[in-house]
């Protein structure tokens, strides 16, 4: 590669670097990183279960990066990765039936199911950081951690909110017309 190719392309990624830097990176970067799947899902529950559709949005690409059939270590399945027993609950209170595990691999009734536990976590605490929390390392461990009058214990789970919140600006900014901002 020539000394000119080099210095233009080293001239073209500091121009990337700075459009990064100040916080406007171009909507087409980031609709190509940060995809939007399932939208009339996304959208409709949102709308169902009252949560702001591009927080709906980035949790389930944190979670999954909108892989329908994700499965994770610790079992848990699909887009929003619920874990078969969380999933089996919200069907018993919503009045689900013949239920069956594989049923999170079906995009609607995982965003169904997830944005029912998100808006029950939104609502029991009453805080999108705790929800959040909660979301990711259990109410069990928040409710803990409440009660003992600390914060978020977990680094990995103080990560995952501050992701989650970075991603809901992202998805609010990039497709703002697609999910009715």
């Amino acid at each position: 590669m020539t000394r000119l190719a080099i210095v233009a392309l080293l001239a073209l990624a500091l121009a990337g670097l700075g459009v990064y830097v100040v916080g406007e990176r171009p909507e087409l970067y980031e609709r190509v990183r940060y995809p939007l799947r399932y939208e009339e899902f996304v959208t409709g529950h949102a709308r169902n279960y009252d949560l702001e559709p591009h927080l709906l949005a980035a949790v389930i690409y944190q979670e999954s990066k909108f892989e329908a059939d994700a499965v994770s270590s610790s079992g848990a399945v699909g887009l929003m990765q619920l874990l078969p027993a969380t999933a089996q609950g919200i069907a018993d209170r919503t009045g689900g039936s013949g239920w069956h595990e594989r049923d999170l691999l079906d995009p609607e009734l995982n965003i169904r199911y997830g944005s029912w536990y998100l808006r029950h976590l939104l609502d029991k605490y009453e805080d999108e950081e705790l929800a959040l929390a909660a979301y990711n390392a259990g109410q069990a461990n928040v409710d803990r951690w409440r009660g003992r009058g600390v914060g978020i214990q977990f680094a990995e789970t103080r990560h995952y909110v501050e992701r989650v919140q970075e991603l809901k600006e992202i998805y609010a900014r990039a497709y703002a017309d697609e999910l009715g901002l």
